[in-house]
């Protein structure tokens, strides 16, 4: 194994998160930290093991002005300690990239063709891939892709209802946040490891939000489909949407593709339908309606879709939160177990105010683990740095 330090970059559409670790078989943190609010009012945020660490606004920054920081950032941490890998989230893997794989010049390019299924996403993981090489041009880079967690599902929850060539061209429902779920997947077996091989529903709740039935360890299935805008209502993504509402736009409104592509995936979600913002703790602390209106539907969404995880499992042995609002908001996670007896779920009102582990005090429980996707990627780039 080779010495020196490994830098994780997880690039998402408003933020960039950032981890460094030891090289060791189980990589150990040496700090984390993620710049947030991309645009003009950013912010970097670091913290060390000890619990040291720093916070500053940049003021006016896009994701080129992020990864320059955290890189520098890196590069001042670890001293003389050289950079031997670079691990990155990529959001979409298409149908070739079902395993993490080493980033050459071929891989790139076939991973950039990719871009217009996950726009906000996979130009950013692709340019912390560019910036990452430029500086340390000696270091391996690999790729963890959010979709390879769900390659091997059914094949009716692969698919679409559309001529079979589509299909064979690479139109199916991929899912992502699959590096969320593998992290929790392994989580929940060292948690609770009786409920590992039972029927499991996660809810990765976020900027990004999507649920995913797990049974045995493995994606069964996802509410995220052939992009990242189906499913769950997210900050800014729309969520399920009938394709006719697609089709309106283009005969009645006249928009454009580009048009319609920025309208779905920035302008709508929790933002669009609150008229002020996406951050739920915003909204969970205006008293406007349209703000409990946006709340009252996310819920709605989420309820609906976890019945239908339910089918499709037959039945329900374990529920999971995870991701920023699932981690943090007892509000949602109390709205979107109300009434759940039917399946065995009860919280604890107490624990769940309080964030613990365990919230539920029925049948099936209910755990809140907090998502770490940056060391399932450093966990995936020392076995690439112990390969002979």
């Amino acid at each position: 194994m080779r010495n020196g330090a490994i830098l994780v970059l997880n690039a998402g559409s408003s933020s960039i998160k950032f981890a460094l670790y030891n090289v060791e078989r189980e990589p150990s943190e040496r700090a984390r930290g993620f710049v947030e609010n991309l645009g003009s009012e950013a912010r970097l945020k670091f913290e060390l093991p000890n619990g040291e660490g720093e916070r500053h606004d940049l003021g006016p920054a896009d994701h080129s002005t992020a990864l320059e920081e955290i890189l520098n950032l890196a590069t001042r941490l670890l001293g003389r300690q050289p950079v031997v890998g670079v691990g990155h989230r990529i959001a979409h893997g298409g149908i070739d990239f079902a395993e993490p794989r080493r980033l050459d010049g071929d891989t790139i390019a076939k991973l950039r063709a990719l871009s217009p299924l996950a726009p906000l996403h996979q130009p950013h993981n692709l340019a912390a891939v560019d910036a990452a090489l430029g500086v340390f041009p000696e270091a391996i880079q690999i790729g963890c892709f959010d979709t390879a967690f769900h390659r091997g599902q059914p094949w009716v929850n692969d698919t679409f209802a559309l001529p079979r060539r589509y299909f064979e061209k690479g139109v199916r429902r991929y899912g992502f946040h699959g590096l969320s779920y593998e992290y929790v997947t392994g989580a929940l077996a060292t948690t609770a490891p009786e409920v590992t091989n039972g029927r499991v529903v996660i809810a990765h709740l976020g900027n990004g939000a999507s649920m995913c039935a797990i049974h045995e360890g493995r994606s069964i299935a996802s509410t995220m489909g052939f992009s990242a805008l189906d499913g769950l209502p997210m900050g800014t993504r729309c969520g399920q949407l009938d394709p006719g509402v697609l089709l309106y736009l283009m005969d009645q409104e006249q928009m454009t593709a580009g048009e319609i592509e920025h309208l779905l995936y920035l302008e709508s979600g929790l933002k669009g339908l609150s008229g002020l913002t996406h951050d739920m703790r915003t909204l969970e602390a205006s008293d406007k309606p349209e703000a409990r209106q946006a709340i009252d539907y996310f819920v709605f969404r989420i309820r609906r879709e976890l019945g239908a995880m339910c089918a499709v499992l037959g039945g329900l042995d374990t529920f999971v939160f995870c991701g920023g609002i699932g981690e943090n908001s007892a509000l949602v996670r109390g709205r979107v177990c109300e009434g759940m007896d039917w399946i065995g779920i009860s919280l604890d009102a107490v624990r769940n105010r309080e964030n613990k582990s365990l919230i539920s005090s029925g049948k099936t429980p209910v755990f809140v683990i907090n998502t770490d996707e940056e060391r399932v990627i450093a966990r995936y780039l020392t076995e690439f740095l112990e390969a002979p």
